[in-house]
């Protein structure tokens, strides 16, 4: 789970990509996705949630199985990719028909100017039976030498307004936290994530890798509510230190509880207060 303004990424249960039982043909990613959603949409009250999603995934079939379980979605949706939409965006751009919103934004060193583009209820493929969604578009330009420093089209659900589409854009970009604050800490602070993969014949390393998920949910739940957890983790900076930390301590010394092994790295860090 993520959200634009918040850096923390909450992990949910994963769906791993595996030959499942009786399936003919290969597993894949989105089949992967249609078995997450039919498992876990219940949890969710109907409309609550907004699913993010890369190009690949922006197809008739995810799509309306989103729908029927009633969650809403974000997804990216290239050009070349979906060429029935591209005609009909290119007839409606000929017609003056897309709605473009400019603002003009100084980011701490050079102006910017970001022009949003959006139009409703376009088809997202040439058939009877084809989904009528919503498109928009972001282009983000540098003033002073023209460049073009960011440029992507989405699909979604929701209704586009003026009023509404900066924040979706918004949203569906911050489908790229889950690689930054999630992906690259697994990676390269501390979990060493890419050492489980490989291990075992069967279901090892999908038992390493939910272990992992775990681990980093329980963490991301500490770092949230936990006052001696967070100015310990404050207090001795990178997250590897951390861990580096907490290995050496169980190693040698024996803690009843995970309160203790945090009360007595927070006094013996002598940090100033009450935890």
């Amino acid at each position: 789970m993520v959200a634009p303004e918040h850096d923390y990424v909450v992990s949910l249960e994963p769906e791993f990509i595996t030959p499942q039982d009786g399936a003919e043909k290969q597993d894949c990613e989105q089949a992967a996705v249609q078995r997450w959603t039919h498992r876990n949409a219940w949890r969710f009250a109907p409309h609550s949630v907004t699913i993010l999603a890369d190009d690949l995934h922006s197809r008739q079939p995810t799509c309306a199985m989103l729908l029927r379980h009633n969650l809403n979605f974000i997804m990216v949706c290239k050009p070349e990719s979906h060429p029935f939409v591209s005609e009909q965006l290119d007839e409606l751009s000929r017609l003056n028909a897309l709605t473009q919103c400019v603002v003009k934004a100084w980011n701490g060193r050079y102006r910017e100017v970001w022009t949003y583009r959006f139009v409703n209820d376009v088809l997202l493929r040439n058939s009877a039976d084809a989904l009528a969604l919503n498109w928009c578009e972001l282009t983000i330009t540098r003033v002073d030498t023209q460049a073009v420093l960011y440029h992507n089209t989405f699909i979604t659900n929701h209704r586009i307004t003026d009023q509404n589409v900066a924040a979706l854009v918004r949203s569906g970009r911050a489908r790229w936290k889950t690689e930054n604050e999630n992906h690259n800490t697994f990676k390269n602070h501390g979990y060493h994530l890419e050492h489980n993969f490989g291990h075992g014949k069967e279901h090892l390393a999908n038992f390493l890798l939910a272990l992992n998920l775990l681990a980093f949910l329980l963490h991301t739940a500490l770092s949230l509510t936990e006052t001696a957890y967070q100015l310990i983790r404050q207090t001795l900076g990178a997250r590897k230190r951390f861990f580096n930390d907490i290995c050496t301590l169980t190693q040698y010394m024996h803690f009843a509880s995970w309160p203790e092994l945090m009360a007595f790295m927070y006094y013996g860090l002598e940090i100033e207060g009450s935890p």
